[in-house]
């Protein structure tokens, strides 16, 4: 019950204070409904505001707070390495996949607007996602859990499903890698989403000012490009964990209708 409500407690601030029902119907009986649940309301506020001030000053990049996210997920065996030097099979976590998913967004929104379809496209699922791990996050605390429940149901390859959502979910994050890769090419950005995503785009910033985008506050080129490489070995194995655990169900080569 404990560890229920601390997941249900992250998936909320992830959100963005989203659970404010869950957090009424935890509250603790016989309290004063006015004034005390105020003050405390009032607190967490406060609280949330300066963790806010907090994060701006130290103005991370989506980068770092995608390798920060990605960090205990390693130490937890989300994709930690055997004595081989390979990766374990593991059971790709939830929370993290989500919190990775809305750094894929602000990533996304940095391209521009030509983005704007793939952007709805990645907030439609992680909205999907997000719905069915908030109703149990202890039962759906794996993408495994949430996969296995719709094969069981026979509804995983329904074009609403979780189970797709992971799927486009992982291959958006399979493209933003694949761009962040060739950041360092003499190309201009439109050539290299081109290259990544296999599509033809217009209205894209030059390459210089998206990598400007890309940089934390007094963070250089250097360091992005270090920074990169560090997300791509904590986030590869993930994301291969992933496509092994939808290939086990045979649902790698869903298409997008």
């Amino acid at each position: 019950m404990v560890e229920r409500e601390r997941d249900e407690g992250e998936a909320i601030a992830l959100t963005g204070g989203g659970g404010g029902q869950l957090q009424q119907e935890g509250s603790v009986p016989g309290k004063a409904e006015g004034e005390r649940d105020g003050k405390e309301r009032d607190a967490e506020d406060e609280r949330e505001e300066e963790k806010d001030r907090g994060d701006d000053e130290a103005a991370w990049s989506e980068i770092r707070l995608a390798i920060e996210e990605l960090s205990p997920a390693q130490r937890r065996g989300g994709g930690g390495g055997a004595g081989d030097g390979k990766p374990a099979a593991a059971s790709p976590p939830t929370l993290p996949f989500l919190a990775l998913s809305h750094l894929l967004l602000r990533v996304l929104d940095k391209i521009g607007p030509t983005m704007a379809v793939l952007r709805l496209d990645v907030q439609r699922n992680i909205e999907r996602l997000q719905e069915l791990y908030l109703l149990d996050p202890a039962k759906y605390s794996t993408l495994t859990e949430i996969v296995e429940k719709e094969v069981k149901e026979g509804t995983a390859r329904k074009v609403d499903s979780c189970a797709r959502a992971v799927l486009w979910l992982a291959r958006s994050m399979d493209f933003t890698i694949a761009l962040l890769q060739r950041l360092e090419e003499d190309s201009d950005l439109a050539q290299l989403v081109e290259a990544a995503y296999e599509i033809a785009l217009k209205l894209m910033p030059e390459r210089r000012i998206f990598t400007s985008f890309l940089l934390g506050m007094g963070q250089d080129c250097s360091a992005l490009k270090d920074d990169i490489e560090r997300l791509v070995l904590l986030l590869r194995p993930l994301l291969d964990d992933i496509h092994s655990m939808m290939a086990k169900f045979r649902l790698d080569r869903l298409k997008s209708t």
